[in-house]
C-alpha cells in the first residue's frame, strides 16, 4: 500500500508596481495549484511586507474565480525591499530576510511564487540563495526583466500609450503644433517604442539611444517645410534631461526656443499602469502562472518562468537579477521606422 504524500503548501505574493494582468497571474499560479496539483495556496498581503509580517490569506478556488478581467492586485503591492539595509544604532539591522526565512518554515511552505519586476526577482534570486524555494513571474509595462521576450503589462500599456496618441495627432493638426507624449521608462525605451511607431510618431526618443535637441529640431523644420503642419514626440521619461524637469517639458522649451513653433506637451503617468489587462496580457499572465505552478510540483526552483520564441521555459534567477533587458539601436522596430522617416533624434550631425 502507497504512502500518501502530503499536499504541498506555496505562497503568492505581488511586488513592486502595479500593472495589468497580476490577478490572472494570481489566478493562473493559484488555479492551476489547487485544481491540477491539489495544493494549498497562501496569498500574502502587500508584497514582501506580507511575508515579513506573516499577514497572509489562504486562497480557495472559489476565491480566484471572477479576477482575470480585473486591474490592480487583489493581493496588494508595495516596494518592500527586505534586503535594504538601514542603519539603527549604528548597526546594520537584517531582521527582515530573517523574519521572511522564520515565518517560511512556520507556515511550512514549499514554495513562494513571486509576481514582479527587476526589484522583485533579485530580491527573489537573494531568498533563493538563503535556501528558500522561489520561483519568479516576470511582470512590467517596460518590459525590461531580462531573460524573457515579453512581461505581461506590457501589452496592455502599449495600447494605453497609442491610444493616447492617436488622440493628440487631431489636436496637434488642428492648431498646427509640436505635441509631446511622455511614456514610462526610465532605463528601457520599449514602451515608447512600440505605442510611438503604433501611433504614428514623427519623432521617438528612447534612454537607450543618445539624442541631439538640434537634430529633434531640424526634423521638426523640415517636416514643416515639407507642408507637414504638426509633429508628434513620443518620448522615454528616462532620457537624459535636466533632473529639475521632466523629460517633455525639457523638450517642450528647447523647440520653442529653437524653431519658434508653438509646443505642448502631455505627461501619461499613472495611467499607463492602470484598467483591464487586454486579451493578450490575459492569456500571457495566465500562461506564466501555469507554467510557475508546473515547475513547484517538478521541483524546479530558483528559477523565473520566461517566454522565449514564443515557447514558454525558465530563467535563473540569479541571472535575471542582476541584468536589463534594453532596447538595442539596432532593433528591427527601429530599422523599419528610420526606413519610414521616423527620427530617434540622432540624424544629424551638427557643425559649429
Amino acid at each position: 500500500m502507497e504512502t500518501s504524500k502530503k499536499a504541498q503548501k506555496i505562497g503568492i505574493l505581488t511586488a513592486g508596481g502595479d500593472c495589468p494582468g497580476l490577478n490572472a497571474a494570481i489566478r493562473g499560479v493559484g488555479k492551476t495549484a489547487i485544481v491540477e496539483y491539489g495544493m494549498e495556496v497562501l496569498g500574502f498581503n502587500a508584497g514582501y511586507l506580507g511575508l515579513i509580517n506573516n499577514d497572509y490569506t489562504e486562497l480557495k478556488e472559489s476565491q480566484l474565480s471572477g479576477i482575470l478581467t480585473l486591474g490592480g492586485t487583489i493581493l496588494g503591492t508595495s516596494r518592500e525591499k527586505p534586503y535594504k539595509m538601514v542603519k539603527k544604532n549604528g548597526k546594520t539591522d537584517t531582521h527582515k530576510p530573517e523574519k521572511i526565512k522564520k515565518n517560511y518554515k512556520k507556515l511550512g511552505l514549499d514554495c513562494i511564487v513571486c509576481i514582479g519586476g527587476n526589484g522583485t526577482m533579485k530580491t527573489a534570486s537573494m531568498l533563493a540563495k538563503e535556501g528558500l524555494n522561489v520561483i519568479g513571474i516576470p511582470k512590467t509595462i517596460d518590459n525590461d526583466v531580462w531573460g524573457t521576450d515579453v512581461t505581461f503589462g506590457f501589452d496592455s500599456a502599449v495600447q494605453i500609450a497609442t491610444d493616447a496618441i492617436d488622440r493628440l495627432h487631431t489636436t496637434a493638426n488642428s492648431h498646427q503644433r509640436v505635441m509631446i507624449i511622455e511614456i514610462m521608462g526610465h532605463h528601457a525605451g520599449w514602451l515608447a517604442l512600440y505605442s510611438g511607431v503604433a501611433g504614428g510618431g514623427d519623432i521617438i526618443l528612447l534612454p537607450e539611444i543618445p539624442y541631439n535637441i538640434r537634430s529633434v529640431c531640424k526634423k521638426i523644420e523640415n517636416r514643416y517645410e515639407d507642408n507637414k503642419p504638426y509633429s508628434i514626440v513620443v518620448v522615454a521619461e528616462g532620457i537624459d534631461h535636466p533632473k529639475n524637469q521632466t523629460a517633455a517639458s525639457h523638450l517642450s522649451e528647447a523647440i520653442q526656443t529653437y524653431t519658434g513653433i508653438e509646443t505642448r506637451e502631455t505627461v501619461l503617468g499613472y495611467i499607463q499602469r492602470g484598467g483591464s489587462p487586454t486579451p493578450m496580457d490575459r492569456i500571457l499572465a495566465t500562461r506564466y502562472g501555469a507554467h510557475a505552478a508546473q515547475c513547484i510540483a517538478e521541483s524546479n526552483f530558483g528559477t523565473m518562468v520566461a517566454m522565449k520564441n514564443n515557447e514558454l521555459t525558465t530563467v535563473s534567477l540569479e541571472e535575471v537579477g542582476s541584468n536589463l533587458r534594453l532596447v538595442q539601436p539596432e532593433h528591427p522596430l527601429i530599422t523599419k521606422a528610420r526606413k519610414m522617416g521616423v527620427s530617434f533624434g540622432d540624424e544629424y550631425q551638427l557643425i559649429e
